[in-house]
């Protein structure tokens, strides 16, 4: 039963992949058999990262807002580490200001990580697989796109957004033996997380009288759903938003 799990030989690629959720994904896939190309801007990160996973992992410095070059990033890939299986969109940044505050160009560099990136990559990597008849995409929502939460305006439509991109793409390349699925994390143990909350004490706490377990979760167990959509385990999961937040959307 547990060899469903498995992803032995299989090509992922993770944005985002040197730090926080992106890291606890590759662990966990490396863990799992695959063969992890971990992309993200800043190199030192990605060597730290890859020294961690061992010779399962590679990595590429790449700005994922650099659309123009995904092309050739993606023929690298599948020239030097194989045809890539499974994608997952795990790049992000954040702005916590009140809405008034945010000006258009600080909106629309979010919405240009969270949105035009996620979907200009997923395109590309789709004009492989989709002629191969397989392959899973993974997209990143968040908690802000089921409720209301102060200051991050642009990161909530960005990832609101993602649910559309993963509507569409379902509609479009499920035939093809394209699945797409959406991991929405809660409030994970990240650096991402204490840029948010350690200078603003009144939103930790509310933060965690929220979640009903009152605990943060740890990127490894944003990696083991991912690891069930990608794998044989969920081959008849498709077009899903899973919440990995301890009941914090159904908490009160």
């Amino acid at each position: 039963m547990l060899d469903q799990f498995k992803l032995d030989g299989q090509v992922a690629v993770i944005t985002g992949g040197g730090t926080g959720l992106g890291l606890g994904i590759a662990r966990i896939f490396v863990q799992a058999g695959a063969k992890v190309v971990i992309v993200g801007r800043r190199e030192e990160k990605l060597r730290e990262a890859q020294q961690q996973l061992g010779e399962q992992c590679t990595y590429r410095a790449f700005d994922v807002t650099d659309k123009a070059a995904m092309p050739a990033l993606v023929a690298d890939i599948e020239e030097n580490v194989g045809p890539i299986d499974i994608l997952v969109n795990g790049a992000g940044i954040h702005l916590k200001k009140p809405a008034l505050d945010v000006t258009d160009a600080e909106y629309l560099g979010v919405i240009d990580t969270h949105v035009l990136s996620v979907f200009a990559l997923s395109r590309e990597v789709l004009r492989r697989m989709v002629p191969r008849h397989r392959g899973s995409i993974i997209l990143i929502s968040s908690m802000s796109a089921f409720m209301g939460m102060e200051k991050v305006v642009a990161y909530t439509t960005a990832k609101s957004a993602v649910l559309g991109i993963q509507r569409a793409l379902i509609a479009d390349y499920s035939r093809d033996g394209i699945r797409v699925n959406t991991i929405a994390p809660g409030w994970i143990d990240t650096p991402m997380l204490h840029k948010a909350i350690d200078t603003d004490e009144p939103r930790r706490n509310k933060i965690l009288s929220r979640i009903p377990t009152h605990t943060f979760g740890h990127p490894d167990d944003i990696g083991n759903a991912a690891l069930y959509l990608c794998s044989e385990a969920g081959r008849y999961v498709n077009g899903v938003t899973l919440p990995v937040d301890a009941g914090a959307i159904e908490g009160f």
